[in-house]
């Protein structure tokens, strides 16, 4: 009887509840945790230098051939799913153990991954000499490093060969980068000077212009497409020059069956022996990798290279979003809040503002682009960019509009965590700021604002942390697999707010379900999908230190 009025007594003061409560929570973070760990361990890990091995395969015919690759991974199924797939496994076997090994050479073979049954590779090797050559077309090259030829002749063999392999890598990838830089800024650049002076030729036409005046900017226009001509001529002088010279070196290799390949140098990216690699050389080989994922530009189909074009346009995208949100947010909450007479009218005004933050956000991306774009941006064109139509200007998708949805999707956050700030301010204060002879005016904006700023950011960091990881609007509105160009670069305006972006969420979503090559664009998946997460947290982080900053500076002011 005591236990049972005991155990009531327990009850009744809610310890069991704040047991489950904490429980609760502790399973969450280690849901959580563990889901990070999983992702940056799928993800981040493909960039370590696995070991390069080399076995024996038996084929169907029964013919033995040599293979060269990674273990990526191995799973026992049952025998009947691996015979439903069309190989002889033996009737008495009822479990199949088979390895994924990613063999690269796909200009070889045609498939860079396959699964091969454990009972049909012979012993495996680690050869020291092994070869591993990331290239910027057709994938990874697994061999060995026979020769390194230049304008024609045999240069290093050998023990010499891998450190002058790697110098001249170096030397072509800094020829690569110069070639890169002429055709994205040099070349860019002087076809948008191209693009300009045929929209001034436009323009004159549109406004009629004849006689000497248009004889005049004829003769001007001659001159400036003269000027342009040259120099982009001395520009394709050079980058051919440049290209001369990156295809000189070639490195002779061989595949683990004795085939001789010849790879250009212009076409690596870079180059290890995994197997020969001491840990602090590894440590070294992934931490550039990692770099040059972040920092890089995609290739093949985005399975190969790096983000940054996603991870750049993403926190542009964010920026601005945030510089369109926050004061019409604000405002916007202070006026219901402060100056809105309260009726029926406010509360259906409150209703609705509650329930636009539960619409899906695609309907959001359908507005903007019908209103945003279509309408709003057809009529900019027509209004201030007559002589590039019919070619759109801001009447097709880009990064002002993607930006814009985002902030009308976002929105109701702000109002509400501000409005919520505002509430919180003691009246107190406002009748005490009234009493000293301010005016409501100068109480509203030296006195309640302020107080009510890290409510604002709330809002901010709430809105930040749904706009970056949303990508069914963006689709819509402005994001793309494969930008061009940056929005912002060194050509004025600086920030072209009409140029289409790429978006991490987006690049998620592409490489995850529309890769035409599965295996290679499953650890980029994880690792952009935990470069998302940093990314918000580092932008949530930054406005939460701001918000406490503020909170600290007017709480002293207070004091």
């Amino acid at each position: 009887m005591n236990n049972k009025s005991s155990m009531r007594q327990w009850f009744k003061s809610g310890d069991p509840w704040i047991w489950m409560i904490g429980g609760g929570l502790a399973i969450s973070l280690i849901m959580v945790v563990g889901l990070l760990l999983l992702i940056a361990v799928r993800g981040f890990g493909h960039f370590w230098p696995a070991p390069i091995l080399s076995t024996s395969v038996t084929t169907a015919a029964g013919e033995s051939e040599s293979i060269m690759g990674i273990m990526v991974r191995s799973e026992t199924l049952p025998a009947q799913r691996v015979r439903e797939s069309g190989q002889d496994i033996p009737a008495d076997q009822p479990l199949v153990t088979r390895h994924l090994i990613k063999v690269g050479n796909r200009d070889l073979t045609g498939r860079d991954f396959v699964w091969y049954l454990d009972s049909a590779l012979g012993e495996l090797h680690y050869p020291e000499d092994a070869l591993r050559i990331e290239r910027r077309e057709w994938g990874n090259f697994y061999g060995f490093a026979r020769g390194l030829e230049r304008g024609g002749e045999v240069v290093a063999r050998g023990e010499a060969l891998w450190p002058q392999l790697l110098q001249a890598i170096d030397r072509a990838n800094e020829l690569h980068q110069r070639i890169q830089t002429l055709e994205r800024v040099e070349i860019g650049r002087i076809n948008r000077k191209m693009e300009e002076l045929r929209l001034e030729r436009r323009a004159l036409e549109l406004e009629g212009v004849s006689g000497a005046e248009l004889a005049a900017a004829e003769a001007d226009f001659a001159a400036r497409q003269a000027e342009l001509d040259r120099r982009f001529a001395d520009i394709q002088a050079e980058r051919r020059e440049l290209m001369e010279q990156s295809a000189r070196d070639v490195l002779i290799a061989e595949t683990a069956s004795g085939r001789e390949v010849r790879i250009q140098l212009n076409n690596i990216v870079m180059a290890s022996r995994n197997n020969a690699t001491g840990l602090l050389g590894k440590i070294g080989f992934y931490g550039h990798r990692i770099g040059d994922f972040l920092s890089g530009y995609p290739r093949e189909a985005n399975t190969e290279g790096g983000i940054f074009p996603a991870i750049f346009g993403t926190v542009t995208m964010v920026l601005i979003m945030s510089v369109l949100v926050t004061p019409f947010g604000v405002l916007a909450a202070i006026y219901l809040r402060e100056y809105a007479r309260q009726g029926m009218i406010l509360k259906l005004i409150r209703v609705s503002v509650y329930n636009l933050a539960g619409v899906p956000s695609i309907v959001f991306g359908v507005f903007g682009l019908g209103f945003f774009v279509y309408l709003l941006g057809g009529t900019i064109d027509d209004l201030f960019y007559p002589e590039r139509l019919p070619a759109p200007t801001f009447g097709t998708p880009g990064l002002f509009w993607a930006s814009l949805t985002l902030a009308l999707l976002t929105l109701p956050v702000v109002i509400v965590s501000t409005e919520e700030g505002l509430a919180r301010i003691p009246r107190t204060i406002r009748e005490g700021s009234l009493a000293l002879g301010a005016t409501k005016w100068e109480t509203l904006w030296k006195v309640v604002v302020p107080l009510s700023a890290p409510a604002m950011m709330t809002g901010l960091i709430l809105a930040v942390a749904r706009a970056a990881g949303e990508v069914a609007p963006l689709m819509l509105v402005g994001v793309v697999k494969l930008a061009p160009s940056l929005p912002v670069d060194g050509e004025f305006p600086y920030v072209h707010l009409e140029r289409k972006i790429m978006h991490l969420g987006f690049h998620i979503y592409d490489v995850g379900f529309q890769s035409p090559n599965v295996e290679a664009a499953r650890p980029l998946v994880y690792a952009t999908a935990l470069t998302l997460v940093l990314l918000i947290l580092i932008l949530n982080l930054s406005a939460i230190a701001i918000r406490n900053r503020l909170r600290e500076k007017y709480r002293a002011e207070g004091d």
